[in-house]
Order: structure tokens, then sequence, then C-alpha cells
């Protein structure tokens, strides 16, 4: 919990960690408003699918740009851009008044949460760098927190009865703190490195990561995804326990995103993330028992074994020798991103084809594969 202290008393963490906060707030009050978009744009589940292609497309089309930008403008002030940005991006969707310019807004939606995203992580590896804090996983665990941020604004929805208004009192919100604390961070640039040119050398341990990083996201994804089916369909649980397992994966994630920095201090990168593996691998055995009550710890496993992976491998990808750390952190970015899109959708199939029960045993095979990855990682790091 030092990371969390540390955020928690010195305006010079809290700073980006808020931002953390603020891109989930926004977000996932999108989130909450996307059946009634639907309902009342008359549009069916492939054509909503179609829209929500577009706001992963955004990403997508920002990962290229998104570091030349940041070394040139500098990773603070592209961290304050983006989050204003963000903000004016997150008022549009849920005024569209039709398919096109959802999709539309939801490509810009996108875009500037794809390029924040970015910078945000890229800002705390060269916070930590320049202090020698750690506090990656606790911004990460902030991220978390906005999201059960969002979801609490869902009980506004009968008071406010407008989703125009009630998405701009959260960019209002996220402004107003982002406002304060921007001065406290806008000067950060990154560190300057040695230059190499961006030899296959220097993209072989970007790529391992990258993979890690594919996995884990999808199988985040998929949890998110698949996790009350599982429960429903496999433990056969009555309807009032079908969220547990979701809600059991994001308590014990964010608990682990504030502990997680303090556990890599002591014992490292590399170990922290085959400590995660492992916790997730034994999560995934009880899920696989499928009794319901072992089902729901080993999602809360899951979660705390997950939750220290991704911040890690931003912090790795963000320390490569003869790699701008906004480089890095955007092919880890990427790699992360498409795993969670894609991963859900693999899973789906599966189950389709067989059973949500093999789904589950391949997302156990997978957490195995980023254990023996850890092995190899730990191999170049010795080298």
């Amino acid at each position: 919990m030092k990371s969390l202290r540390l955020i928690l008393t010195n305006p010079r963490y809290f700073g980006p960690a808020w931002v953390f906060a603020s891109l989930n707030i926004l977000f996932g009050t999108w989130a909450i408003y996307i059946p009634s978009v639907k309902e009342d744009l008359g549009i069916n589940k492939a054509t909503l699918g179609i829209a929500l292609f577009f706001l992963s497309l955004g990403v997508f089309l920002v990962f290229p740009i998104a570091s030349k930008i940041i070394n040139k403008i500098g990773v603070g002030k592209a961290t304050s851009i983006g989050i204003i940005l963000s903000c004016i991006a997150a008022l549009f969707p849920l005024m569209a008044p039709g398919f096109i310019s959802l999709a539309i807004a939801l490509l810009f939606f996108g875009a500037t949460n794809g390029f924040t995203d970015i910078s945000m992580n890229t800002l705390v590896t060269e916070i930590e760098k320049e202090d020698k804090q750690k506090f990656m996983s606790a911004s990460h665990g902030f991220f978390s927190l906005g999201g059960v941020l969002a979801g609490l604004g869902s009980f506004l929805i009968p008071v406010i009865d407008n989703r125009g208004v009630h998405m701009l009192l959260a960019v209002l919100l996220v402004l107003s703190v982002n406002f304060i604390f921007f001065k406290r961070y806008q000067m950060v640039v990154a560190a300057p490195i040695e230059k190499e040119a961006f030899s296959f050398k220097n993209f072989k341990p970007l790529m391992l990561i990258g993979i890690v990083s594919f996995v884990v996201m999808g199988s985040e994804g998929a949890i998110v995804d698949w996790s009350g089916l599982f429960l429903k369909e496999v433990s056969l649980a009555p309807e009032t326990i079908w969220g547990a397992g979701f809600l059991g994966f994001q308590a014990f994630m964010t608990l682990g995103r504030f502990l997680g920095d303090s556990i890599s201090a002591r014992i490292g990168s590399v170990k922290i993330v085959a400590l995660g593996s492992i916790i997730a691998i034994i999560g995934y055995l009880l899920v696989l028992s499928a009794h319901m009550y072992l089902a729901i710890l080993g999602f809360a496993l899951t979660g705390l074994g997950f939750s220290v992976i991704v911040p890690e491998l931003f912090r790795i990808g963000g320390n490569v020798k003869g790699v701008e750390s906004s480089q890095g952190i955007a092919f880890i970015a990427g790699t992360g991103y498409s795993g969670f899109l894609v991963g859900p959708v693999i899973l789906g199939f599966i189950a389709e084809q067989f059973s949500l029960s093999l789904s589950f045993i391949t997302l156990m095979v997978c957490s195995v594969a980023v254990l023996a990855a850890t092995f190899l990682l730990k191999r170049k790091s010795t080298k």
C-alpha cells in the first residue's frame, strides 16, 4: 500500500493517477448507456457491434503515431491534451442521432482514449525513472477505481434522466480535478536514451512482452464477458449469483493493483509476472471445479493474479534498452488491446463449437504459457 499512500499524499503522483481514473470514468459512463443508445437508434446487436468496432479502430489508428507526438510535445503536455480531448470526444457518442454519426463519434472517442492511454502510461514510467519510486500498479488501480465510480454513477440515471447531461457531469468532474493537477506533471519529458537504430535485437524482448500482453488482456476480456455465463451454465448458480464472479474478479484486481508496486519493488518485474500467473492458474483450477463458491473464489484469485501483470508489462516495455519509453508502451498497449478485443471472440467460438469449460481450460493453458514466458524474460534480463 506504500504506492497508494504516495499517490494520496503527493500531488505529483496523484495527478497522473487521476488521469487513469478519469479515462475509465468517461468510458464507464458511456458503457452504461450502450443498451439505451441501441434502443433509441433502433439498431440490432450486429449493427451495434459494427459501431463498437469503430471505437476499437480509433484506438488502433492512433497507436502508430502516438509515440512521435508524445516525444515531440513532451509526455506531460501530451497527457493533459489527451485527457482534454477524451473529455470532448466522450460527449458525442451519447448525442449521436443515427448509426453513421455514432460510428464517427466512437472512432474519435477511441482515438483520444488510445492516445491518452499511451501518454499516461509513459508519464508514469518517466516519473518512476526520475523519482526512483514505483506507482504504476497503483495507477492502474485508479483506472479500476474509475470504473467503480462510473458504475456508482449509474444510480444517477433515474435522477438526471438525460444521458447527455450525465456525461457532461462526468466530464466536469474529470476536468475540474485534472485542471488542478496539470501543472504538477505538464513539464515532464521523456528522458533521453542512447539512440540506437531499432534493430531486431531491441525488438525481440518487446515481441515476447507483447505476446504476454495479448494473452493476459485477452484473458481479462474473456472473464469479463464469460464469467456470468460460466456460473449460470456450468456451475448452475442461481440468477442472483451470476454477477458474483465478475464482482470478485474486479474487486481483487483493484486490491492487487494497490499492493503490486511494493511487491514489485521487493521481487522485481519478472518475478511478479510469474507470481501473478501462478495465482491465475490456481484461480482457473478452482473455476474449473465447477463448484459455485469455489468458482467465484477462482474468478477472484484470477483477478488478483492478472492485476499485477499488465502494469508490470507497461513498466518493462517502457524500460527496454535502445527503445523510447513511448514506443515500447505503445507496442505493449497495441498488442494488449488486440488481445482484449480478440480474446473473447476466440473463446466464444470454442464455447460454441465445444464447451464453455474447454474455453476456460484454454485460458488456464494461456496462463501456463505466460509463466513459461517469464523464464525467457528472466534469462534475457540476466544476459
